[in-house]
């Protein structure tokens, strides 16, 4: 098994940072800063919990006055690039809510050396309008990290952070950064646009809809931010989003359904295949995908979407496919025992159904 994330903070990165630290700045006691972080309940904090860790210990051993203290990370912030260093940002989340001006200065400098996408928010929180009209000018800006900040740092419900409710609630000030960005020439960029998008249809669909027939056909970079936004609402079936790229609902006949085993334990998988007939006539787009029904450890259930394929079939042909599913546990889903739905869907409709009785690992399990 992968080490999990939170390993990268070792006592061998923590001491070769804290190197660092001490050549901007000669009175730092590295020492008393390893052991402090290393301190007790270390093993037990997940990554965002070591992150915030090495933010608290950096503000008890940097020098008290902030401005000061940011000078030192500055200084050595171009050899501390990457994921691991997100604690740089996080300082400046921590400490420089009261310093608006350095800090804003030291997040766009931070986020082009890793993200501050996270620091951002509590920004937001406390002065919407301005902090909105600083990622409005990022948005302009000649580096695609900042860029990508005015973006991903308001996107209402960014994975791994707070959600910010207001944004929710009224997405309006989000609109101005997202046109300014819809062509944008970056890539990584684009994807962040799409991604704000697919937060904003959670709880607006009509206003994405209506934004999203506007941009599409104007330009290639567009058309994909606006397929790869409304990704949440083809999941949905949503008949207008689907309609847009011309996903309509279609009455194929099922060939074949086959799950193999249909009964196992959890860290198991089964092997699915199906087949289709494809109505006589005109070419069709048909989007296949698999709908798993899992239970909660409350008992109630829940459905994912998994996509096979989408593909343009002509009037009479047979498109076929099947791969390899697990039921192993990871960091995004638990599998509990119980009876799992697999579900063969085209085009938003389920065509095939199936369950899987899933077992602890422990138990015996019989094939029927």
């Amino acid at each position: 098994m992968a080490e999990p994330l939170k390993a990268m903070y070792d006592e061998t990165f923590l001491r070769e940072f804290a190197g660092k630290v001490a050549e901007a700045y000669p009175s730092f006691d590295e020492k008393s800063f390893v052991r402090t972080t290393l301190g007790p309940g270390w093993d037990e904090l997940e990554l965002k919990g070591r992150m915030r860790k090495i933010t608290e210990t950096l503000g008890a051993t940097l020098p008290s006055d902030y401005g000061k203290a940011l000078d030192v990370l500055e200084a050595i912030s171009d050899d501390c690039r990457g994921f691991p260093y997100l604690f740089f940002p996080d300082f400046v989340e921590t400490f420089g809510l009261d310093h608006w001006d350095r800090s804003i200065a030291a997040l766009e400098r931070f986020t082009k050396l890793s993200s501050a996408e996270f620091a951002v928010r509590p920004f937001i929180k406390r002065d919407q309008a301005r902090m909105m009209a600083q990622m409005e000018s990022w948005a302009e800006h000649p580096n695609e990290h900042v860029r990508r900040l005015a973006s991903e740092g308001c996107r209402p419900r960014l994975p791994w952070a707070d959600a910010l409710p207001e944004l929710k609630r009224d997405p309006g000030p989000i609109w101005p950064i997202l046109e300014m960005l819809k062509a944008d020439p970056s890539e990584y960029v684009r994807k962040s646009v799409a991604n704000n998008l697919n937060d904003i249809s959670k709880d607006h669909p009509a206003l994405v809809l209506e934004v999203a027939k506007r941009w599409f056909g104007q330009r290639q970079e567009s058309d994909w931010i606006v397929r790869h936004g409304c990704r949440g609402l083809i999941r949905a079936a949503n008949p207008e989003a689907m309609a847009l790229f011309g996903i309509v609902p279609t009455d194929v006949d099922v060939l074949e359904w086959e799950i193999e085993p249909r009964a196992i334990r959890i860290g198991e998988s089964v092997n699915f295949r199906y087949a289709l007939r494809v109505p006589e006539g005109e070419t069709t787009k048909l989007r296949v995908e698999l709908a798993v029904t899992f239970p909660r450890s409350t008992g109630k259930m829940y459905r994912k979407l998994f996509k096979l394929s989408e593909k343009d079939c002509e009037g009479g042909s047979r498109p076929s496919g099947g791969r390899n599913f697990s039921f192993a546990d990871l960091s995004t889903r638990r599998h509990y025992p119980g009876a799992h739905g697999m579900a063969l869907v085209v085009n938003g409709r389920e065509v095939a159904r199936m369950d899987v009785l899933l077992a602890s690992e422990e138990d015996e399990v019989e094939q029927g």
